[in-house]
């Protein structure tokens, strides 16, 4: 589950990322994995453990009636590098799941914008809550948002899993 997802991305970004056009296809199998996510067709741009960087072209699917892209795109552009990051930071038999996200808009995004997030997991011995920090820059390098996601990291066995619950077990 969520531990095992960092590693499978892992792979295919280094079986695809050298490739001609291989960043683009990552980043559309990401975005069948992941359909919300996908539908603001971000572009992946670095990816390795803990750290995320993807690009957003500004065009009319993800603009708003401001002529500038729309705050919910620039949210889920900063959720999905965070996401990465995290995910590719989870040692084996640890899971993370999203608990919040709170996102500041500094200025109107227009533009190619680039957003990158860095996590560095300190050891988990237990479940504890972690917020990390993402921003969004436009072509310039001007901060046009930012976005903290908290994060519940714990023990595999620690939280049930999606089968536990869907099969109506209970830990």
């Amino acid at each position: 589950m969520a531990n095992a997802t960092g590693p499978r991305l892992l792979s295919l970004w280094a079986a695809l990322a050298g490739k001609p056009g291989g960043k683009w296809l990552f980043s559309r199998l990401l975005g069948r994995m992941v359909p919300y996510t996908g539908s603001i067709g971000a572009l992946i741009e670095d990816l390795r453990p803990g750290y995320a960087r993807s690009s957003l072209r500004d065009r009319r699917k993800v603009r708003n009636h401001l002529d500038s892209i729309h705050a919910v795109a620039l949210a889920n552009l900063a959720e999905l590098v965070s996401g990465l990051a995290m995910l590719t930071a989870l040692p084996k038999g640890v899971r993370g799941i999203v608990t919040g996200l709170t996102i500041q808009y500094v200025k109107k995004a227009r533009g190619r914008l680039i957003a990158e997030s860095t996590v560095s997991l300190p050891p988990v011995d237990e479940s504890f809550e972690l917020e990390l920090h993402a921003a969004v820059r436009d072509g310039s390098g001007d901060v046009v948002a930012t976005a903290t996601v908290c994060w519940r990291i714990g023990p595999e066995h620690t939280a049930p899993s999606v089968e536990m619950l869907t099969e109506g077990r209970h830990v």
